[in-house]
């Protein structure tokens, strides 16, 4: 993927990924499905904060989520209210743009690497890292967001065209 298509998929993916984090009801957030699944809220905040990823992605050739000192990223914050979800989703989103838009396709061409407690998992493309790690990870836990919106009864937003909800779009 080329620095412009991967820009446009973002943008699309973002779009429709901030309708759906709009949807959410803060009288809901610690709502769930199951037991072993993530409260609204904690599925929401984790879609608001998968752009952050993109700079890390961009900006080293491997990243160790879990090194074995301990010495990994932060745990994430879980946002408490819809303006709050919102609020982290345009911050890290507005990142990653940059960081896309700052990078040539021979940037993107190059290869990351993802680590676990020093072990290889993967090495590909940093587009195919942007694509699947970070773009089809959105759309994937958005629509769980979107199912947990419908099992609450709140209506899901239109992103490819006309819903249950939104039939004359």
């Amino acid at each position: 993927m080329s620095v412009r298509s991967t820009l446009a998929a973002f943008d699309q993916i973002a779009a429709g990924s901030r309708a759906t984090l709009q949807a959410v009801p803060e009288d809901g957030m610690t709502w769930r499905p199951h037991a072993k699944s993530w409260t609204l809220g904690e599925l929401a905040s984790h879609i608001a904060n998968l752009p952050n990823w993109t700079m890390p992605t961009l900006s080293v050739s491997e990243f160790d989520i879990a090194p074995a000192d301990g010495s990994g990223p932060p745990p994430l914050p879980a946002y408490e209210t819809t303006e709050a979800l919102l609020s982290a989703f345009e911050e890290s989103a507005a990142a990653a743009r940059s960081a896309i838009q700052s990078c040539s396709d021979d940037d993107l061409a190059s290869t990351w690497t993802m680590l676990v407690g020093g072990e290889e998992r993967f090495t590909l493309p940093k587009s195919v890292v942007l694509r699947t790690f970070i773009l089809d990870h959105m759309i994937h836990h958005r629509a769980q967001l979107g199912v947990y919106l419908r099992m609450l009864d709140i209506p899901v937003p239109q992103l490819f065209g006309p819903t249950a909800d939104f039939p004359d779009m």
